[in-house]
């Protein structure tokens, strides 16, 4: 029998080899890639800066949304980005009349042919786009040229129009929807065609508040539909219809969901924890939205970020979010109203996911999922965190050929800070593989706009290479 002097000798033993194992494991970043393509080829990723504070001149903080399209039809797509500047997130301070404005920012990234040059300006800020959350983009006007809408989650939507040739220079004009000034909390819009006419709707859940309470998730708040009809600039143009009503609805997003060449609308609740779809059926002069439940055999979503694509091969397409304590995705049944069953992709605990990405990364013919994480400690600064915290990471999930299988999941950056609420799948340098555009906020200074260069390699390098030497730390897993 060992005395409580051995034991405790014993435990203070283990104790230290575990301290030493910590202190020498490796990092994710640093850490040796075991990906590899369909060509048997190594992948791993280096990091290319596209907007930050730097290139901006001011402390671009809190970036969240991002769209890409030709803004200035030169024959590159440019990257459309807002910025809450969210290092004080507190909505119960905000004054529609408070004088200096509030801050957030609207940005765009005009490309050029090298992808490591970018031309940064800013369309809208302050009051105009209060901790502005996310933007779409499509031609309202009809001119040929994108326009812009963004949600303001301390506010409204806002509408930019672009001014055409003069874009990278010129004043955008813009007009505040006026059935949303100061009306509750806009955290995503979209612009989707829901009559087929060429003229696009806006559509976007009003969550209530930036920071919901009790009192907010016990109240319900409208998904709405906003058309107009003559100059978009104008106040009296636009009409809102809602849809529905939920508690804390954070999505709203169009796609054609039952195949059937017309856009549907996706709706997602947080303080209910469910998805729901309305089928659309609306003819020329009438919207007309039936709704059904999607209810779901396994972990329930609440789908802030969701994505669409046919994993079972059925030829509809099927949901992957947030789901439980990872990502999963739900099969479309091919009866509407019957349960949706439920499949697991992965995890990333401790950390959370958050923004994610539908894509072939290693070129075998299905689609793979990348995903980003929500780092919870403090926005500004490194803070008292650990690996068993959760942190900011970027990670991809390898479709097995049957996604009802086991999937495997590639580490490729754990930093102590970073929210990653975005990425969108583009071949940026030309090479033939898939690379990533993406938007990182919760670690001012190093907020912004990035790109992911997908890397092949005969011999395996590290997992990730960062844009900068002065960075967040790297972190192993826990």
């Amino acid at each position: 029998m060992k005395t409580s002097s051995s034991l405790s000798l014993i435990l203070l033993g283990l104790s230290s080899l575990l301290s030493t194992q910590l202190v020498g494991q490796a990092t994710v970043g640093d850490s040796a890639t075991r990906a590899r393509s369909i060509d048997g080829q190594y992948i791993s990723w280096r990091e290319h800066i596209i907007d930050d504070p730097q290139r901006a001149g001011f402390a671009l903080s809190g970036s969240d949304g991002l769209v890409v399209a030709d803004i200035d039809l030169d024959g590159f797509e440019d990257v459309i980005s807002v910025h809450e500047s969210d290092s004080e997130y507190d909505s119960s301070q905000y004054d529609p009349d408070f004088v200096p404005p509030p801050e957030g920012h609207v940005r765009i990234a005009f490309a050029s042919a090298n992808p490591e040059q970018w031309t940064n300006i800013t369309v809208a800020e302050g009051e105009d786009a209060p901790a502005p959350e996310d933007v779409d983009v499509a031609d309202l006007n009809g001119d040929g040229y994108p326009d812009l809408v963004v949600a303001a989650e301390l506010s409204h939507l806002i509408y930019l129009q672009n001014p055409g040739r003069t874009a990278r220079s010129a004043h955008w004009p813009r007009l505040i929807l006026p059935m949303t000034r100061a009306r509750g909390s806009y955290i995503r819009v979209f612009i989707a065609d829901l009559f087929g006419d060429a003229r696009p709707e806006i559509l976007a859940p009003n969550k209530g508040a930036q920071r919901p309470g009790p009192e907010d998730f016990a109240r319900s708040t409208p998904v709405s539909v906003f058309a107009y009809s003559g100059d978009p600039l104008s106040p009296d143009s636009w009409q809102e219809t809602i849809i529905g009503n939920y508690s804390i609805p954070q999505n709203s997003e169009a796609v054609d969901l039952d195949g059937d060449q017309d856009l549907d609308i996706v709706v997602g609740s947080r303080g209910e924890n469910r998805l729901a779809w309305f089928e659309n059926l609306s003819t020329a002069d009438s919207l007309q939205l039936t709704e059904h439940a999607i209810g779901i055999v396994g972990a329930p979503m609440a789908g802030f970020n969701l994505e669409y694509t046919d994993l079972s091969r059925d030829g509809l397409p099927d949901i992957i979010g947030a789901a439980g304590s990872g990502i999963g995705w739900i099969e479309q049944p091919a009866n509407k109203g019957d349960a949706w069953n439920g499949f697991t992709i992965g995890t990333f605990q401790p950390d959370s996911i958050t923004g994610m990405e539908v894509a072939d990364i290693d070129g075998d013919g299905d689609m793979d999922v990348i995903a980003g994480s929500y780092s919870r400690g403090p926005r500004t600064g490194d803070g008292d965190v650990d690996i068993h915290d959760a942190l900011g990471r970027i990670g991809w999930f390898e479709n097995p050929g049957d996604a009802k299988s086991d999937w495997v999941r590639h580490d490729i950056s754990r930093r102590k800070r970073g929210m990653f609420d975005k990425f969108i799948a583009r071949d940026l340098d030309g090479d033939g593989d898939v690379d990533f555009i993406g938007t990182r906020g919760n670690s001012a200074p190093f907020d912004g706009v990035f790109w992911l260069e997908q890397v092949r390699s005969s011999s395996p390098l590290p997992s990730f290479q960062p844009a900068r030497n002065d960075e967040s730390p790297e972190m192993p897993l826990p």
